[in-house]
């Protein structure tokens, strides 16, 4: 299993790196802001067979 993510950000267009943890649940959803522009994405994680997938959403777009 990887260990580690990404997902560009809507905001800046930045490729974002994080950390994964598939202990948390084969599906995944919680709110990080960007580290380089500082707006919040929902970040969301899928575990399928055992390889994530991850995406990311400007949190603003969701209100």
């Amino acid at each position: 299993m990887e260990n580690e993510g990404s997902y560009i950000c809507d905001s800046c267009g930045e490729e974002i790196v994080i950390p994964l943890d598939p202990v948390e649940g084969r599906s995944q959803e919680y709110v990080e802001d960007c580290p380089v522009c500082c707006n919040p994405s929902v970040i969301h994680v899928d575990w399928v067979d055992d390889e994530p997938r991850v995406w990311a959403e400007a949190e603003q777009d969701l209100n």
